[in-house]
Parts: C-alpha cells; structure tokens; sequence
C-alpha cells in the first residue's frame, strides 16, 4: 500500500448534482425547484427562525434575567491543590497559570481551606480565606495579600 494507491471508501463521496444542463439529465428546466414560489426564485427562501408567518418561538418565549456586564471573574484554589508546589516555593498567579491550576483571564484568585498542606510556602493572591491563611500560618508558610 502506498500514498498514492489511497482512495476513498466506496460510496463516501458524491457527485455534486449538476442542474440545468438539460432535460436529458433529470434536472433540467427548473433545476428540481418545482415550478413558481418563493423557492424557486433566485435569492429565494426564508430568514433562519422564519415559521411561515407564525410568531416564531424565540419571540413566543418570555425573556428572562440581564447579564451583569460588572460580574468579576475569580478563580477558586484550595489549599489541598498546592501538593503540586515544593516547600519554600512562591505561589503567585503566574505560578499557578504555570503549574496548570488556573487559566489566564481572571479577575482575582480566591485561596479557599479544603485540604491539608505539610510544608511551608510564601502565598501572593489577591483574595485568601481564614481557614486557607491559619492552614498556610500553621505549616509555617506566609500569606501576602
């Protein structure tokens, strides 16, 4: 078998149809648009949405709720997810996005308790909980808002 000896699965491709070329070849004369309507002008057919003069169900439906252009996006870690770190490391935004625990884009970075840490590290994040800074304090670590 070579690149060249390659070919498609028999059946998997189509022939384009090809119309108006005659009444010989079965789309001929109207080019398998029937006769007269809106379909079978040129440009013809109907908007997306459009349900033949019935009130189309995005206007049926009530609108409900508003998007809060001022929402702050902020990204949750706790403090069992800072295992990945070695002791004595600083633990910062870029390190975070670095290690793979948050995505770029964020608002601010919340540090929640959820979890045990056993060795000290320097935390730098904008937001950090209690219970996450007693933990932090506790194994020797310190927190920098």
């Amino acid at each position: 078998m070579r690149l060249n000896e390659l070919s498609p699965a028999n059946g998997s491709r189509m022939h384009r149809k090809r119309l108006g070329r005659g009444a010989g070849s079965g789309t001929g004369k109207t080019s398998g648009r029937g006769t007269k309507g809106h379909n079978s002008r040129s440009g013809g057919g109907v908007r997306p949405g459009f349900e033949g003069g019935q009130m189309p169900i995005h206007r049926r439906l009530p609108k409900r709720g508003f998007t809060n252009i001022f929402k702050k996006n902020i990204r949750i870690v706790n403090v069992r997810d800072l295992s990945k770190f070695e002791s004595g490391d600083i633990v910062d935004e870029v390190a975070l996005i670095h290690i793979g625990l948050i995505k770029q884009g964020s608002d601010a970075i919340k540090l929640l308790g959820h979890g045990e840490i056993k060795y000290p590290l320097t935390i730098r994040l904008n937001m950090v909980s209690k219970g996450a800074r007693e933990k932090i304090v506790a194994a020797g670590g310190t927190v920098e808002i």
